[in-house]
């Protein structure tokens, strides 16, 4: 919801009397700057406003509970939180078998003892490393 500017503007009387209340606090500066810019606050800014209004002791209780109104009515805008899903990853005993068998029989085979250290380290072979795998299986294991 935009408060417009120029009909009754009770958040620039509120802001002015925060300001001379206390001219020194940055809260209040920021707000005035934010508001002449843009010409609205956003609920939780006017929810800060309001909690600096209640101290200002010369403040209509009018203003306060126009102020206090108009914050009601804003939306509340609540960031969703995603829910986190941890999956148990499932390590791929067949090409750990395929490579121990390999290794069984040929315990020197370069490329085989590579596939073994990925496989060990990611717990998972890619598709074209799992392709020139079972190639190898056929070959040495099957043809034996």
């Amino acid at each position: 919801m935009e408060i417009k500017k120029g009909s009754l503007d009770f958040v620039e009387k509120v802001l002015t009397a925060c300001y001379n209340s206390n001219k020194d606090d940055l809260f209040v500066m920021s707000l005035m700057h934010q508001y002449e810019e843009r010409g609205f606050l956003t609920k939780g800014q006017l929810q800060g406003l309001f909690y600096k209004a209640e101290k200002v002791a010369d403040l209509p209780t009018g203003l306060l509970a126009t102020l206090e109104a108009t914050i009601i009515k804003l939306p509340t805008r609540e960031k969703k939180n995603t829910p986190i899903v941890i999956t148990e990853v499932k390590k791929d005993e067949e090409t750990e078998k395929r490579i121990n068998q390999i290794l069984g029989k040929y315990p020197q085979h370069k490329a085989v003892i590579g596939f073994q250290n990925n496989f060990n380290k990611y717990d998972k072979l890619s598709s074209s490393e799992k392709l020139e795998l079972d190639r190898i299986y056929k070959m040495l294991i099957k043809k034996s």
